[in-house]
């Protein structure tokens, strides 16, 4: 960016930073517990729910990964979009009401009485009646140790965006934007988080709307970006792929049509995992709001990744040269068509985006630490007021941890974020989905389900390089040993009365709408 230009962006960014801040300085004197800390208090209504849902979710790769892949390998990668929202619309439908009801019901495994699971590894430990306590220990490991990648695919955009708008180093960029994550994220928990998740949502899909509106006048109508795409390639506009950017050149690929869009669709099955995302479904007021907040946040879903492919494809007709860097194809079209002042609030669109997820996921990684490790392995009677300080410390750790990742890694967001939704959609989902549906799985079958979603998902990239070369996303091969894995090995447990009495009582609650007496909303 011109540093003639550089007045609007530090102003905006400053205001926006600031802002989150004083949201967060609000909501500190709401949060007196480990479960106003953890999920709220149970007590956000629909619109809160469904936008934080949708902020925490996308994060930078709506704005820089899916325009970048868009940009550099056209159509053929629209088709994570389409399994991302059929995905995400059935997470609504099917897992959100009976995860909000079952981790509030779900009988405790070691006291008895209603559990009020605040995370998904105490949920998975009380609905299978787990002494053991391996379903906790090991859904902990999966989601800190994922969480490090994604919290680093945060860091990665947020050092890209610093770099593009201040030249600002690496090492800068991160103390920057993290510290002010963190600031937040500390001081106001789940509340916090939620409610700027909102503004954040807001900024993210103004600005996907904006930029190819402008670029669309300025290249002439949408006639005119459809012709200067297939004057760079003949297959951009293929569903089935066929094209990939190399060395300045769109050139045909030889990726298999049906790899690209299996992979694609795979995706969808991401959001049955997802820690984050899935604890908004367990933080919102009631089941009679998730109806309205599923249609809030699907619609804002399908919206704004139809304008990200639109930026991508904009970006190709508009730059007369290749970009280096293909995720750079939103803030460079930002840089090239928009005034300074308005440049700064779409600029800072991006980091809002990279915040309101980095945000939720630093939220739920220290509080499977603290919750399912340090509670749930040294100290079942902690001081709920000191597990939330405990979680406020882990929140910077793990934040530290996934800088370090970023910093000393060498990979684009959209390549750790692939990663990270790989090992939880298929370490969590079909362990998940099993668990609210199916009424005789044990906790074997849900162990077995885990280690072997999460460990192929790890291993998968390399087992494809060294022996198949299919170009298969991971998601694909490990959310389906996982299943197997959970029928061959469900036998070896046992289904409990008191498992069998905690479903039929969440069957018939699910059924009825919900219990009449609700928490009062607080935002």
């Amino acid at each position: 960016m011109n540093p003639d230009s550089l007045a609007g962006p530090i102003v905006t960014f400053t205001i926006y930073l600031g802002l989150m801040v004083v949201m967060a300085l609000y909501f500190y004197n709401k949060t007196k517990s480990q479960s106003d800390f953890v999920l709220g208090g149970r007590r956000l209504g629909s619109l809160v729910t469904a936008l934080s849902a949708n902020a925490s979710d996308f994060s930078g790769w709506l704005l820089l990964g899916l325009p970048g892949a868009i940009y550099a390998s056209g159509l053929g990668e629209a088709w994570i979009a389409v399994g991302l929202a059929s995905g995400f619309l059935g997470s609504w439908i099917l897992l959100a009401p009976r995860l909000r009801v079952y981790t509030e019901r779900v009988t405790d495994a070691h006291k008895g009485g209603d559990s009020d699971s605040l995370t998904l590894s105490a949920f998975l430990e009380n609905r299978f009646n787990d002494r053991t306590r391996l379903l906790r220990g090991i859904s902990a490991a999966i989601i800190i140790v994922f969480y490090f990648f994604y919290v680093a695919s945060g860091m990665t955009a947020m050092m890209s965006l610093f770099d593009q708008v201040f030249g600002l180093n690496p090492v800068l960029a991160v103390v920057i934007g993290l510290g002010i994550v963190v600031a937040y994220t500390v001081i106001g928990g789940y509340l916090a988080v939620s409610v700027t998740d909102v503004v954040q949502a807001m900024m993210m899909w103004l600005a996907l709307l904006i930029v190819p509106v402008v670029a669309i006048s300025v290249i002439g109508g949408l006639g005119g970006v459809v012709d200067g795409v297939n004057e760079r390639g003949d297959n951009l506009m293929s569903a089935f792929g066929g094209s990939t950017l190399q060395d300045g050149v769109w050139v045909d690929s030889e990726t298999l049509g049906w790899v690209v869009i299996l992979s694609g669709l795979a995706w969808g099955f991401g959001y049955f995992g997802q820690p984050h995302i899935l604890a908004r479904y367990m933080g919102i007021r009631s089941l009679k709001d998730i109806p309205k907040a599923a249609t809030i946040s699907v619609s804002w879903a399908i919206t704004a990744m139809a304008l990200a492919v639109l930026v991508g494809y904009v970006g190709i007709s508009y730059f007369d040269t290749p970009l280096e860097d293909p995720e750079q194809v939103f803030p460079r079209l930002i840089d090239a068509l928009m005034n300074p002042w308005v440049a700064g609030f779409l600029l800072a669109a991006i980091l809002a985006a990279v915040m309101s997820t980095a945000d939720s996921q630093l939220l739920v990684a220290s509080s499977a630490i603290t919750e399912d490790v340090y509670k749930g392995f040294f100290n079942k009677d902690a001081d709920p007021r000191f597990l939330m300080w405990l979680s406020r410390a882990t929140v910077v750790v793990v934040a530290i941890v996934a800088a370090l990742v970023a910093l000393f890694g060498d990979s684009s967001v959209m390549d750790l974020v692939g990663y990270a939704w790989a090992g939880f959609g298929a370490g969590f989902g079909p362990v998940l989905l099993m668990a609210v549906f199916w009424k005789r799985m044990t906790w074997a079958g849900a162990l077995a389900g885990m280690v072997a979603g999460g460990g192929m998902a790890i291993l998968w990239d390399y087992i494809d390089e060294a022996f198949l070369g299919w170009g298969l996303y991971a998601m694909v091969p490990a959310v389906i040993l996982s299943f197997v894995c959970m029928l061959a090995f469900n036998g070896l447990g046992k289904v409990s009365r008191q498992m069998e009495a905690d479903f039929d009582r969440v069957e018939a609650e699910v059924k009825n709408g919900g219990r009449d007496e609700e928490p009062t909303a607080t935002v």
